[in-house]
């Protein structure tokens, strides 16, 4: 058995591509059009393993996917766990849990996703501003 990818539905296909590829890093690794079936399917990988992530399903028509608690989250290892939030906050997205330990952060993605960032390796020695930084909302 192979691990292939997790699912997540999406509401706007641009905003959650702007969240996972631009913001995150995720590579787009392939794109399938289904306009008969009123779905489009995008993969997306890490860097380092594009072969298994995730895949973005965009269904055109309208539907309450509600909060998304249910999923759980989707983790990535990161390189440097101070550096990725830095990016994250200047793409606009909010640090629900900020890495206060240097090892670990959650974000949200534009549909409420889950997402762990833990950082690879040893934990990074606690720095600020993630040190004095409270919670916001849920993750």
């Amino acid at each position: 058995m192979r691990y292939l990818h997790a699912m997540v539905r999406v509401r706007d296909l641009d905003q959650s591509l702007r969240f996972f590829r631009d913001a995150l890093g995720l590579v787009e690794t392939r794109r399938r059009d289904y306009p008969e079936g009123r779905f489009t399917l995008v993969y997306l990988g890490a860097p380092e393993n594009p072969d298994t992530g995730i895949e973005l399903t965009y269904n055109y028509d309208v539907e309450d996917y509600g909060s998304a608690r249910n999923f759980g989250h989707l983790a990535f290892a990161v390189d440097d766990i101070y550096a990725t939030c830095e990016h994250l906050l200047s793409q606009g997205v909010i640090i629900n849990r900020p890495p206060r330990d240097g090892r670990m952060a959650f974000v949200r993605s534009p549909d409420l996703i889950s997402i762990e960032l833990l950082q690879k390796g040893e934990a990074l020695p606690p720095a600020e501003p993630w040190v004095s930084m409270p919670n916001t909302g849920q993750w």
